[in-house]
């Protein structure tokens, strides 16, 4: 059984936010952004055409001032940020859903069952399968591929 979800005004998202424990920081210089901030999570939400509501930056755990990129190597999640990279706790994990799912809640966005069963990632960064969905040409190349390799290979073979 499918349920519509009701998505809420700018102004009621907000009224909604700050009643169920949501700091709200006012972006500056900019009309109709705001940064929300709960459980040690970030995420900042823009007002969308008239009375719309929108996600500007998306749920992130907050390493020092800096909202993290969750990023999936296979074998560990990792809190990336342009400086640092933390390996995630199940309690970095725990807030960042628990957070996401209430910004949903407060947006009248949907919750999908995929996501409510856990944190999804940003990205996922497979070592075997990394820069695969990049151009060819943008591709770096992979040791075997370098050119020379061969003939010195071939000079070291044994005398």
């Amino acid at each position: 059984m499918s349920t519509k979800v009701e998505q809420r005004s700018y102004e009621d998202a907000l009224s909604w936010l700050r009643d169920h424990g949501f700091d709200l920081i006012e972006a500056p210089s900019t009309q109709g952004r705001v940064f929300l901030k709960k459980y040690n999570c970030s995420a900042a939400i823009q007002k969308n055409g008239d009375d719309g509501v929108k996600i500007f930056a998306y749920p992130g755990y907050l390493i020092g001032s800096e909202i993290s990129k969750l990023v999936n190597r296979g074998y560990q999640q990792f809190l990336k940020t342009a400086k640092t990279e933390v390996p995630a706790t199940a309690d970095h994990l725990k807030a960042l859903q628990q957070f996401s799912e209430e910004l949903k809640e407060a947006l009248g966005l949907p919750s999908l069952y995929n996501e409510s069963l856990g944190t999804v990632s940003d990205a996922y960064q497979y070592d075997r399968i990394e820069d695969r969905d990049k151009p060819k040409g943008e591709r770096p190349r992979r040791p075997w591929e370098v050119e020379g390799a061969r003939g010195a290979a071939a000079k070291k073979s044994r005398v």
